[in-house]
């Protein structure tokens, strides 16, 4: 037992917020992990957490010791996933970052159709509709649905994605279909609070720049399954993502409108941070998706 066993015992008690946790994760006693812990104190000479009864926290030390152990760690088993790969032996774990959006939709069947076809990879999976810090939370890797912007991250695109403006056949007989953005400030619509917009719905215009329409209606709901069900249930217009539209589309449940002045150009990417050693695990991850979607998309 060696430095390398205590920096990943305080690893494992950080992300876990306690010893107790920690040790139910992983399977060891919490006297271990505690005795772990304070002989990588005896060893650095400072104190990495803050232990009361009912707190606990890291001190200055013990934020910048993780940080930097967490970068070790992950270039370690990154190296020693490469030397597996390359006999053939992929295992471990995947902590993956996606939104509950992506895990709800009938695409989030590619996540478990992964971990059918890998009982040797655990998949961690953590739903968050924020963009989470990959490196600062420990995070493998994340599933993204957004216009890709600059980042230090790479990206890799698994599927395109757009967004769609539906409404029922009853509401749209019952208000009339907005010929144009603007008609919509003046029907009622299904407000998705856990969207970027809000109640700016985005537009693009004939010259091609941007706008935004100001919308109301008799539900906000942060949940854009939520605000599928409200539309189809005839309460108005919503702001949706194809993969969640599409069915009721396909039904007649839904009728799109106005596709042609909504913003194009989305994805649904996998982002992970650059590494020296891609972890083997991660590749096998990606290229699953990859070749998940691209078989979605041909049927």
């Amino acid at each position: 037992m060696g430095t390398l066993t205590r920096m990943r015992a305080f690893i494992d008690v950080v992300e876990a917020e306690g010893f107790s946790a920690a040790a139910r994760k992983i399977g060891r006693s919490k006297a271990l992990l505690s005795k772990y812990v304070r002989e990588l104190e005896d060893d650095l000479g400072a104190l990495l957490l803050n232990r009361t009864t009912r707190q606990f926290s890291l001190t200055e030390a013990g934020h910048t010791y993780y940080k930097r152990a967490s970068e070790i760690v992950r270039e370690v088993d990154s190296l020693s996933d490469a030397v597996r790969e390359s006999s053939g032996d992929v295992r471990g774990r995947i902590k993956l970052s996606a939104p509950r959006t992506f895990a709800d939709a009938p695409i989030g069947q590619s996540l478990i159709d992964f971990a059918v076809a890998h009982p040797e990879i655990v998949l961690e999976i953590q739903l968050d509709d924020r963009f989470v810090d990959l490196v600062e939370e420990g995070f493998d890797l994340a599933i993204r649905i957004t216009r890709l912007e600059n980042s230090s991250l790479i990206a890799r695109r698994l599927s395109p994605f757009a967004i769609r403006l539906c409404a029922s056949p009853e509401a749209i007989e019952k208000y009339g279909a907005p010929e144009r953005p603007q008609d919509l400030a003046g029907k009622p619509c299904v407000i998705d609070t856990n969207g970027r917009w809000l109640s700016n719905w985005p537009f693009v215009g004939e010259d091609g720049q941007m706008f935004t329409v100001s919308v109301s209606g008799r539900i906000e709901v942060n949940s854009p399954i939520a605000a599928r069900a409200a539309a189809v249930s005839g309460l108005g217009w919503a702001v949706l993502p194809d993969f969640i539209a599409e069915p009721d589309i396909k039904a007649g449940r839904l009728v799109p409108v106005l596709d042609e002045t909504l913003p194009k150009g989305g994805g649904i990417f996998a982002v992970y941070p650059h590494r020296r050693y891609l972890p083997a695990k991660v590749r096998v991850f990606v290229d699953f998706l990859v070749q998940w979607f691209r078989k979605a998309g041909e049927e």
